[in-house]
């Protein structure tokens, strides 16, 4: 049984099965509507913005995740069939599903807005997926 601890000091503690459980206590806050957790220490922590709007990095990547399952899925069967049904062109769908072969640390890289400022979607589209090392 879990319990909620929220006064104190952090605590860790191992058991005989190798399983270590860490305690972190904390309040939550509500300010202006918006809930708010505050640690021992004084800091408080909020949730992102939800309301950000995502970046077209972010959106282009999105979608050739989403179009790539719709294909595997057996939704769509064709790129061809895919772009008429989205209303965009065939080589837009094929360069956003390319995205999909990124390496994981550009995928990282392009989710948590660290990607220089001079990355064009389209040169990371088009080109080659490059054996990841």
């Amino acid at each position: 049984m879990s319990t909620i601890k929220t006064t104190g000091e952090p605590d860790v503690m191992a058991d005989s099965t190798g399983r270590v459980t860490i305690t972190i206590p904390y309040n939550f806050r509500s300010r202006s509507g918006r809930k708010l957790v505050q640690l021992p220490c004084g800091e408080t922590l909020t949730p992102k913005q939800l309301h950000e709007a995502p970046t077209p990095l972010k959106q282009a990547l999105v979608r050739g995740h989403r179009w790539l399952a719709m294909l595997e899925s057996g939704e769509v069967k064709t790129m061809r069939e895919l772009a008429a049904r989205e209303g965009v062109d065939n080589s837009y769908v094929s360069r956003m599903i390319n995205l999909t072969l990124l390496p994981p640390w550009t995928i990282a890289a392009i989710l948590d807005d660290q990607m220089p400022d001079d990355t064009v979607l389209f040169e990371l589209a088009v080109e080659k997926a490059v054996v990841w090392v």
